[in-house]
């Protein structure tokens, strides 16, 4: 390729990239140093939407022979800046006029930019606008995305994120939860959507915790006002990992493989009612065992709070309860969420206390008010509460929390009981 650019490039730019291109058949191609260039495009699909909403355009190169080309490699051939300029945007406008007379007319198109691009190249990427203008695709189409990584110049990076902005485009974070990913770079930035490493989903395929802190993290980019999407989804458990953590977009082999064969992407068909039943079967399957919970473990509580109301005292009121292995402890809340007097301990919990967490033991006088399960008893007494499994900060360990609210003389107060939600785990782990 002896074609180059200079280091300061201008809006008609784009007159000069145009030769490069050449129809093909129903597609475009284009020339970079001997290879072919062709634009593949891969799904991205909305859960709840059950369609696809959006296509991300990846390049594929072919040498002379027709030989695919690692697009690692084809990245690696431009030696200088003008180049890597070159090769993003004659890439871009490749995808833009492939995409400008693709048959889905209503969905995003997702565009890399490249990140030695944004920190190198001009203050304004003028060359975009003028290429929307040429080829008619509206701004508001458009998703671009950029890859999390350092940069020299982070004001930089802010200004060309605004510019695309403001120029009517969509701008998403890339590879988040990865590298040198953060929160902090989300708030500066403000994009519209964060795409999540494929690493997060390939821990969380293996690790329970990881997938809790994957759902956490999804919580937490939904709070910043971003949508999100999870990239690398592979197989069906994956796939009900992302639904599971609330994920608004997903993408990966699982849905659909890129593909350079444009005019046949948009007929093929991907049944996501199939995945979505699979999914409320399995979240029934696994909100089971709560019911069952519910269910054993109620006369138990409610006969335990008759004795309370009673007058009887915590230790023989709670006897039965903490006579089962599965209990870990039980407390009694006041009308403001304080503890009154200290905690009963199980006998089968005393005796394996992981002495590490020795400060959090002593619970008297304690303020649990921010506890969701305590604020819903307190606010419907009388009616049984059970949480979800959750981290017990009295020990560090996975448990459920059941809770009633009471009347004693005139005054309102909870009940509450822990229980293990990994019995086996939990005493192993104080061995």
């Amino acid at each position: 390729m002896s074609r180059t650019l200079p280091e300061e490039l201008t809006a008609p730019e784009v007159d000069v990239l145009s030769p490069m291109l050449t129809r093909e058949g129903e597609s475009w191609t284009a020339e970079y140093q001997g290879l072919t260039l062709r634009t593949a495009l891969q799904p991205i699909f909305s859960i709840s939407h059950k369609r696809i909403v959006g296509y991300e355009a990846l390049i594929r190169a072919f040498d002379t022979d027709n030989a695919a080309v690692l697009p690692l490699h084809l990245f690696e051939l431009p030696s200088s800046d003008a180049e890597n300029l070159l090769l993003d945007r004659l890439c871009r406008y490749l995808h833009i006029r492939n995409y400008s007379d693709f048959q889905d007319q209503l969905n995003w198109l997702f565009l890399n930019v490249s990140p030695r691009v944004v920190s190198a190249g001009n203050r304004a990427d003028s060359f975009f606008g003028e290429l929307l203008k040429k080829t008619g695709l509206p701004p508001h189409r458009i998703v671009m995305e950029i890859v999390e990584q350092p940069t020299d110049d982070a004001e930089r990076l802010r200004e060309t994120v605004a510019y695309y902005q403001k120029l009517g485009c969509l701008t998403a974070i890339d590879d988040f939860g990865a590298g040198h990913s953060n929160f902090e770079r989300i708030w500066n930035l403000s994009p519209d959507i964060v795409k999540l490493d494929r690493k997060l989903l390939t821990r969380a395929t293996n690790d329970h915790k990881a997938r809790q802190i994957l759902n956490g993290i999804v919580s937490l980019l939904h709070q910043s006002g971003c949508l999100v999407l999870l990239e690398g989804v592979e197989t069906h458990d994956q796939a009900m990992i992302a639904i599971d953590a609330g994920v608004d977009f997903v993408q990966g082999f699982y849905f659909r493989r890129p593909s350079t064969a444009l005019a046949d992407i948009p007929g093929e068909i991907t049944d996501l009612d199939g995945l979505l039943k699979d999914y409320k079967n399995q979240n029934r399957v696994t909100r089971d065992p709560t019911r069952q919970l519910t269910s054993f473990f109620e006369g138990f509580f409610r006969n335990a709070v008759d004795r309370l109301s009673q007058g009887m005292l915590m230790g023989e009121a709670c006897n039965t309860l903490l006579n089962h292995p599965a209990v870990s402890r039980c407390y009694l809340v006041d009308e403001n969420g304080v503890q009154i007097d200290d905690t009963l301990v199980s006998d089968a919990m005393a005796s394996s206390l992981d002495p590490r967490f020795r400060p959090l033991e002593s619970t008297t006088s304690a303020d649990w008010y921010r506890q969701q399960y305590l604020r819903q008893a307190i606010a419907q007494p009388g009616y049984l509460q059970i949480t979800a499994p959750y981290l017990c900060i009295t020990g560090a360990y996975m448990c459920v929390t059941l809770s009633l609210g009471y009347y004693h003389h005139g005054q309102l107060r909870v009940l509450c009981c822990d229980i293990l939600a990994n019995p086996t785990e939990t005493a192993v782990r104080k061995d």
